[in-house]
């Protein structure tokens, strides 16, 4: 049925659509828009410009769409945009873009957003991921479609996590995070491929095969990285999945993370 609470706020601007509810003391600011069947929950907050998608929920305390924390912005109009049927419960935080940044700070759809993470100006985060609590972008970050960022981990500015990467606890990520790898640590390391995320996914055995071996290629060969690519696309190229990891490890821009375990947790990254 949806309806706005009495104690609720929405500023005149905003644009709400059919079903959408807005609990008590949440607050509705200007340029937001909200599409069909969204809930806001009670003392969330969305600030615009922002524009939602549909059947999204927005869980108590929550602040979508406030200014980015870069001291370079000076008010300018910057935007969030957010898909369908995402989940962000208590106490998120996802700002705005920069104008040096591109001004927009996107995320796709069918996300959850455990409590307490952050999202941070100038993002790009796909669909289907997963960030545990207190899970923390900075600035400028790419995260890739059916990622999984688990409780306590964060990701330095201008980095990017890839596509079915899992990235756990407590790590520290001021590289790239390679897709289809299990990523862990302060110092972090490659810890396999994510098989069982990949599994669930539905990637099929052949393909799981080929990353597999790719990955054993980059990270166990102890090749460069580049020569570790040249072998990669002569002997295992044709698998999209393998086209992106190719394609993924050179378009990096810091480095990619690609050391083996050493002594628990203890590993490192090849700065490109």
């Amino acid at each position: 049925m949806g309806g706005v609470h009495p104690l609720a706020f929405v500023d005149p601007s905003a644009r709400l659509g059919d079903g959408v509810t807005v609990g008590p003391f949440a607050v509705i600011g200007a340029g937001v828009e909200i599409g069909d069947g969204t809930e806001i929950g009670g003392g969330a907050q969305v600030q615009g410009p922002t524009r939602i998608g549909r059947e999204n929920r927005i869980h108590p305390m929550a602040a979508i769409g406030f200014d980015p924390q870069d001291l370079k912005f000076q008010g300018e109009e910057v935007r969030l945009e957010i898909g369908d049927r995402n989940q962000f419960r208590e106490f998120c935080t996802v700002h705005r873009g920069t104008s040096k940044g591109g001004g927009i700070t996107r995320v796709g759809s069918d996300g959850l957003f455990m409590a307490y993470t952050h999202i941070a100006h100038d993002c790009q985060v796909g669909s289907r991921v997963i960030f545990a609590n207190n899970a923390t972008l900075a600035g400028h970050v790419e995260v890739h479609d059916d990622a999984n960022i688990s409780a306590f981990s964060s990701v330095h500015q201008f980095c990017r996590v890839g596509r079915h990467a899992y990235v756990g606890g407590y790590t520290v990520a001021t590289l790239d995070a390679l897709p289809f790898v299990k990523t862990v640590g302060q110092k972090p390391a490659c810890y396999g491929l994510n098989s069982i995320g990949l599994k669930r996914k539905g990637i099929s055995p052949e393909t799981l095969r080929k990353l597999e071996a790719a990955y054993r290629i980059l990270v166990r060969s102890r090749l460069p990285t580049p020569k570790a690519v040249e072998q990669i696309r002569a002997e295992l190229a044709g698998d999209p999945d393998v086209d992106y990891l190719i394609a993924f490890v050179e378009g990096s821009q810091r480095g990619i993370i690609k050391s083996p375990p050493r002594g628990g947790s203890r590993g490192g990254g090849e700065p490109e």
